[in-house]
C-alpha cells in the first residue's frame, strides 16, 4: 500500500495546480478549479488545503514581485513538487486499478 494519502479536494488541487504552471497561485487556482468542475470552492478551503499540501512537502511556494494593481501585495506562487507529482502517479495508478475491476455487467 502507498504511503501517499490524497484526499480527493487535494487531488483537485494539486492537478490544477500542475495545469496552471507558472501562475497557480489562490485566484487562478480557486477560478480553474470551478470553471473546470462546475464547482463551488471557497477560498478559505482552498487556503488550507494548499497550506496542508506544501506541509506534506507535495506543493512548493514563493512570493511574487508586489504589483500596484493588489495594491502593493505580493501573489504566493505555487508548484507541484517531484513528491506531489508521485502521490498524484500513485493516486492516478490506484484509481485505475479500481476502474479496471469492474465487471461489464455492473454498468449494464
Amino acid at each position: 500500500m502507498s504511503k501517499h494519502r490524497l484526499g480527493e479536494f487535494e487531488e483537485v488541487v494539486l492537478l490544477t495546480v500542475a495545469i496552471l504552471y507558472g501562475d497557480a497561485y489562490g485566484i487562478t487556482i480557486l477560478n480553474e478549479i470551478e470553471s473546470r468542475l462546475k464547482r463551488d470552492v471557497s477560498i478559505g478551503s482552498l487556503r488550507t488545503v494548499l497550506s496542508r499540501l506544501e506541509k506534506k512537502g507535495y506543493l512548493t511556494s514563493e512570493l511574487g514581485e508586489p504589483t500596484a494593481v493588489r495594491g502593493g501585495k505580493r501573489k504566493r506562487f505555487f508548484k507541484v513538487t517531484k513528491y506531489g507529482q508521485k502521490a498524484l502517479q500513485e493516486t492516478k495508478e490506484q484509481r485505475q486499478q479500481l476502474w479496471d475491476a469492474i465487471p461489464r455487467i455492473a454498468f449494464e
